[in-house]
């Protein structure tokens, strides 16, 4: 860590008072592409003349690809740790919620797209596991004093188990990947998940074939967010769920005030001072506030072929998750 968080205060009132003096960091500054970004995307003549964001910069299509491959490249190794710092924690309710409301039952396929270092994996198959579980033991007792319906209705069928489900990780960036490789390791993770390098606009797999879809935190950074929206409908399998946690806007002016004021004093600081990283969250402060609204969004969803598109909001906005089926 760059710092301890003895001296976290110390180094905090230290860089934001040379911001004060000097502005920000230069968020382009020291940039230098790397070539994976290209073996995924192949621009062509027209992309390059085309502009999009990046944060509140106006780029070339073609590089917002390789600058958001960059600044995840950098924050990979402090990514978790600064999810904690950044939010006090409060990611991992969000994440919970998501689950929640998703509500996986055993046997599912999970496509955990942008899926980094592999939070919704792991929290998917925590919760279809311990579903599972619950299922097993039900039969368990019911078996130990059976009605003759039960008995009949499970005659035939005395060697079926619930299925165990399955999560692939899908993200464009190397170091994500492996850094959420090493927490599947740790935590003792070995069945039921895999690691794909692949590109939410252009994804590596055949047609329907996931049950579920889900992005977390990572649709405002692709550069054709409509374009992801349309492979998440063609890899999802007839009936199956596109599930969008993601920043949004906060309705409150009081909240948003605050919540403005916090993103922008502080959490480029503590990128800093834990990730030794300034210019990677100023950016992604500034990509939350570019991503459209709830209403937008939702929009954007339905016009992509999603059904009963709907969304809930969490902390009064700060996020959104954003749920929609393929008929």
């Amino acid at each position: 860590m760059a710092a301890s968080f003895k001296e976290l205060p110390r180094r905090i009132v230290q860089i934001r008072n040379r911001s004060a003096r000097f502005g920000p960091r230069n968020p382009l500054g020291n940039s230098t592409f790397r070539t994976e970004v290209s073996a995924y995307r192949c621009c062509s003549g027209a992309a390059a003349g085309r502009s999009t964001h990046f944060g509140f910069e106006s780029v070339p299509e073609g590089e917002k690809a390789e600058r958001v491959y960059k600044v995840f490249e950098s924050v990979a190794q402090k990514y978790d740790v600064m999810n904690d710092a950044m939010s006090l924690g409060i990611h991992r309710l969000w994440k919970d919620s998501l689950l929640r409301l998703m509500n996986p039952q055993p046997g599912l396929k999970l496509l955990d797209t942008a899926g980094g270092t592999g939070d919704i994996s792991f929290r998917f198959l925590e919760y279809t596991r311990s579903v599972r579980e619950g299922q097993l033991r039900h039969r368990a007792r019911a078996n130990q004093t059976p009605s003759w319906q039960e008995i009949a209705a499970g005659y035939g069928s005395e060697g079926e188990e619930p299925a165990e489900s399955r999560a692939v990780v899908c993200d464009i960036n190397k170091e994500m990947l492996k850094v959420g490789k090493e927490r599947a390791e740790t935590a003792g993770i070995t069945t039921g998940l895999s690691w794909v390098v692949g590109d939410a606009e252009e994804l590596p797999f055949n047609d329907d074939q996931f049950d579920v879809y889900t992005i977390a935190f990572g649709i405002r950074n692709v550069t054709h967010i409509e374009q992801a929206l349309q492979e998440a409908l063609r890899v999802l399998k007839p009936g199956g769920r596109f599930m969008c946690l993601e920043f949004s806007k906060v309705s409150n002016p009081l909240l948003s005030r605050l919540y403005d004021a916090y993103s922008f004093q502080m959490i480029p600081v503590l990128g800093e001072v834990i990730a030794g990283d300034w210019k990677s969250y100023q950016y992604l402060v500034e990509s939350i506030r570019r991503f459209p609204d709830q209403e937008t969004f939702k929009e954007m969803i339905e016009e992509a072929g999603f059904f009963r598109v709907q969304y809930v909001n969490l902390t009064g906005g700060v996020v959104a998750i954003h749920s929609g089926f393929k008929l």
